[in-house]
């Protein structure tokens, strides 16, 4: 059924792609995705692609820009190889974060890494939980943009279900938030904060009643976890019985395993679009879900050219 079908993997979430090919019932394709010694990346693809439906399965997690250029360099390969159709499976896309001009002279990096892909031969991407929705905007290609949400629901719904509020730890979260709140039936909360800086953040204000209910702070990634400890913090003092911390891409960066392991946070739970590092795997708090089939299903879909919206939810 899916002999046309090829799907590739870089470096950067080997596990997930072997995840996305068991569901689909295919084999993980084979290349060689090394560096000289000097640090270039140097990509071998083992085996006939030409004609075929390539997916490369890349996050642009740390370490970033090698993850960028692999992604890059494994699209012109299959370019150049003759594949039919190439999609980018991202699912944790870098450089999101700088989405528009915060101050004079800075760059939009997110357009220019939409550029790098587009050029380099991509012919759709497939994504998820976008920092910001205009990056679609961005490509000149056709761009899927899937929600962790139905995953993260079906674990919450399971574990968290005693008068619940659910809490944007930002004015920009707040739609994410609502969202899930109504299909969690609970009520909304939102912190009102200042950044002081970049991964600096200070709690400001609470907007909404968390007094004795149980809280789930929502955000699309934890980086430092700077915002949700602090957060945590704030929701504690005002009264919050149990802090669960929600999120889909646990980039993890810098203090943020300490600050997590020492903050009122009950459990974060997580999903699988980057891979826990070794220390990050030890820590009891972090609960980690598979994005493996909402991916698959979303490959297969592109693959047969039917609808993928009934999964934007």
């Amino acid at each position: 059924m899916l002999e046309k079908i090829r799907i590739f993997s870089g470096n950067s979430n080997i596990g997930l792609a072997e995840k996305i090919c068991e569901k689909l019932g295919v084999v993980l394709g084979k290349a060689n995705v090394t560096t000289f010694s000097d640090g270039e990346t140097q990509v071998e693809i083992n085996e006939n692609v030409r004609g075929m439906d390539v997916f490369i399965i890349q996050s642009t997690c740390s370490p970033v820009n090698v993850m960028c250029m692999e992604l890059l360099i494994m699209i012109d390969a299959m370019k150049r190889a003759s594949a039919e159709r190439i999609t980018a499976v991202v699912p944790y896309y870098g450089y999101g974060r700088q989405d528009r001009k915060v101050a004079p002279r800075a760059p939009i990096s997110a357009k220019l890494l939409a550029d790098l892909i587009t050029t380099a031969g991509a012919n759709r991407v497939l994504s998820m939980d976008l920092h910001a929705g205009q990056i679609q905007g961005f490509f000149n290609i056709p761009v899927d943009n899937l929600f962790a949400t139905p995953v993260l629901l079906e674990y919450i719904k399971k574990t968290y279900l005693n008068d619940t509020v659910v809490v944007s730890p930002d004015t920009g979260g707040v739609e994410r938030a609502r969202a899930f709140g109504k299909r969690l039936g609970a009520s909304l909360a939102i912190i009102d904060k200042r950044r002081e800086g970049p991964n600096e953040a200070q709690v400001m204000n609470i907007i909404g009643n968390v007094k004795g209910k149980g809280v789930i702070i929502l955000d699309d990634m934890i980086d430092t976890a700077g915002t949700v400890v602090q957060a945590a913090k704030a929701l504690k003092d005002a009264g919050a019985l149990q802090i669960c911390v929600c999120c889909t891409h646990p980039v993890l960066s810098g203090p943020a395993l300490e600050r997590i392991e020492g903050s009122d946070i009950k459990e974060v739970v997580v999903t699988d679009t980057i891979p826990l590092n070794d220390r990050a795997k030890k820590c009891k708090r972090i609960k980690v879900l598979s994005v493996s089939g909402l991916l698959s299903e979303a490959v297969r879909r592109i693959y047969y050219n039917d609808s993928v919206s009934s999964l934007f939810i």
